[in-house]
């Protein structure tokens, strides 16, 4: 697989939502996707990486390089009922293919009515049956110990949309003490449970990447207070200063350090937004973050609200 630059300036690569259409990003607007997502709140693009350079696409992808790192984006229509798990494969394959050679840092997923039915299954759970016999074809039975952080939210549109993030150095892939590993939640999950891990740290030279996942109401693998807004909030901070702890940014998230923080916040119902962002705003947010308010379906019919957390020094 060929990475090989195909001019020397640099872009911009981010994620923008608020968009009319799904559609990865005009080159005259930079790299990276634009989502038709409702954006609630705060800022519009999250722009993790300034600057990247373009790479020769593969087998639909769209990559990217800066430095070590290797960015990539795809979306697609999603048009034949039922098909969704063996899609979500074969964009995985590629993905994979595409990132040999490097670590998988992190990946953000996109699905199409998540909560919906299709042939009988749930398309959250169509999307993970097709991401892990992706990754299993790739690595082995041994997959898990490979698995980057992750997110996995709905879109209103028939779009399966994926941005990745890899690169050479070796990552630390941690988990929550107070949550089963998603890759071992037992079948009532699904036919395949969910492939990744909850956060993944990556020093890389005089800096350092923490990727968060995307962190809801969950404890052990079973779903806090469902409906209950109030009480999967204070769930979810404390799930997200767990997995702090764990990754080494001590329980605020490292608040105290000289970090960029970026934090996306998904709400299943807008008129969520005031009480949320009232208590985050007391709780987690500083005024120099970066934050996301968006409206969208979470993993689980039952779970109204998902955030995530991306750390650069």
């Amino acid at each position: 697989m060929s990475t090989a630059v195909e001019a020397a300036a640099t872009l911009p690569f981010a994620m923008e939502f608020g968009r009319p259409a799904t559609t990865v990003t005009p080159l005259a607007r930079g790299a990276g996707l634009e989502f038709h997502i409702p954006l609630l709140a705060g800022a519009a693009r999250e722009e993790l990486f300034p600057g990247v350079a373009r790479a020769q696409p593969v087998s639909g992808l769209q990559l990217f390089t800066s430095g070590d790192l290797l960015l990539g984006c795809a979306t697609e229509t999603v048009v034949e009922e039922g098909q969704l798990a063996l899609q979500t494969q074969d964009l995985y394959r590629r993905i994979l293919t595409a990132a040999r050679g490097h670590h998988l840092y992190r990946i953000w997923n996109y699905i199409p009515r998540i909560n919906a039915l299709s042939a009988g299954l749930e398309n959250y759970r169509a999307f993970c049956q097709g991401r892990s016999l992706a990754f299993e074809a790739e690595a082995g039975a041994g997959f898990p110990r490979v698995l980057p952080s992750a997110s996995g939210v709905g879109t209103a549109d028939g779009c399966l949309s994926v941005v990745f993030v890899a690169g050479h150095a070796d990552p630390r892939h941690v988990e929550n003490p107070e949550q089963v590993p998603a890759y071992r939640y037992p079948l009532e999950h699904g036919p395949r449970p969910p492939s990744f891990c909850r956060a993944t740290v990556v020093p890389l030279a005089g800096r350092t990447l923490g990727f968060i996942s995307g962190t809801a109401a969950i404890k052990g693998h079973h779903s806090v207070a469902p409906g209950d807004l109030s009480a999967q909030l204070d769930c979810t901070l404390d799930n997200l200063r767990l997995i702090s702890v764990a990754a080494g940014f001590e329980e605020n998230l490292g608040a105290d350090r000289k970090l960029s923080r970026h934090i996306k916040v998904y709400l299943r119902h807008a008129e969520d937004l005031k009480a949320v962002q009232t208590q985050l705003e007391q709780t987690l947010v500083k005024p120099t973050d970066h934050v996301t308010y968006l409206q969208a379906d979470i993993c689980r019919a039952e779970l109204t609200v998902e955030i995530e957390v991306t750390l650069i020094s």
